[in-house]
């Protein structure tokens, strides 16, 4: 079996375990609700209308606030929404898996025995390494 085999293999396997059928089903809840969605354009549209209006030559800086506040606001409303929080959830667990599994395959690029070894897995968002780090922002 050579390695393209294995990593789909991997990943039919991925597609059963519980934490990506959690993922799936809150990515659907979502793509079904209505409410959410209807946010979720609004948002969109103040992105459209904040990039106009800021593009200009003599952008309004009022108008810019009005429609930075009312994105902000938006955002509140679409991350308080049960089903964003849920699917906010999921997809973190999904995320922490493939960098645990992503870590494994590191350590084996390392030289590191397959069966033992163990990643430095980091609950920090930054890519680099910690060695000369002063802190996550």
């Amino acid at each position: 079996m050579d390695l393209i085999e294995m990593a789909r293999q991997l990943g039919a396997e991925l597609q059963k375990d519980e934490r990506y059928l959690k993922f799936r089903q809150a990515q659907k809840v979502n793509e079904e609700d209505t409410a959410l969605n209807e946010l979720i354009a609004k948002l969109q549209l103040c992105q459209l209308q904040f990039q106009q209006e800021a593009g200009k030559e003599d952008k309004d800086e009022a108008k810019l606030q009005q429609i930075d506040t009312e994105y902000g606001q938006i955002y509140s409303q679409i991350m308080a929404s049960e089903n964003m929080k849920a699917y906010d959830a999921a997809v973190k667990e999904m995320d922490k898996l493939m960098k645990y599994i992503n870590g494994i395959l590191s350590c084996c690029i390392q030289g590191e025995d397959p069966a033992t070894c163990e990643p430095h897995i980091h609950e920090h968002d930054c890519s680099c390494g910690c060695d000369s780090c002063s802190g996550c922002e």
